[in-house]
């Protein structure tokens, strides 16, 4: 898959007392016209009270495959997507405890090391200021292996060409004459 690079998967969870104004979205806008990231795919789930999964009314149009796909769940019933996908249970925490990152240390086999490396993702400060003022939590997020990304290929290949077409098209529009360039 060249010219793809890392691909990351964030998971948020929302509350019900969510706010849904478009701040993720203007942020993830932000930092995919400054070049910092290009959102291959988003999907947006809602639990209902019967406990189903729908697609949330937020979801952003042509969106939503790729990650379905990779959950295992039929983007079109989302149906017991929580069996599948556990983190999105209401009450799961996100990250490594401390206890988790010191059994990480001690697990290793004799004759094995590991590098820890502690990273500031200073392009993410804005977006996690609004996934935060949304009442969002992350639940999970991970760089995406090779053999998982081999698994949605095909999806990411149409996200890559939608996006690129789109870009080509937008940058048609911005040199008509008279038109003034502006964010999304």
């Amino acid at each position: 898959m060249a010219g793809i690079g890392p691909v990351q998967l964030l998971t948020v969870a929302f509350g019900p007392e969510a706010k849904f104004e478009g701040w993720i979205v203007d942020e993830l806008a932000e930092l995919e016209r400054t070049g910092q990231i290009r959102v291959l795919d988003l999907l947006f789930v809602q639990k209902e009270s019967d406990n189903t999964l729908v697609i949330a009314e937020h979801q952003a149009q042509d969106m939503g495959q790729t990650v379905a796909a990779l959950l295992g769940i039929s983007r079109d019933t989302l149906r017991a997507a929580e069996e599948t996908f556990p983190s999105l249970s209401e009450g799961n925490a996100f990250g490594l405890t401390l206890h988790e990152i010191r059994d990480l240390a001690r697990a290793l086999d004799p004759g094995t090391a590991a590098g820890f490396v502690l990273l500031e993702h200073t392009w993410a400060k804005e977006l996690r200021r609004a996934v935060r003022e949304a009442g969002g939590v992350p639940v999970a997020e991970g760089f995406l292996t090779q053999e998982v990304l081999e698994s949605v290929v095909a999806e990411i290949a149409a996200s890559v060409r939608r996006l690129e077409e789109g870009a080509v098209r937008d940058s048609r529009e911005e040199r008509k004459p008279g038109r003034k360039s502006g964010r999304f």
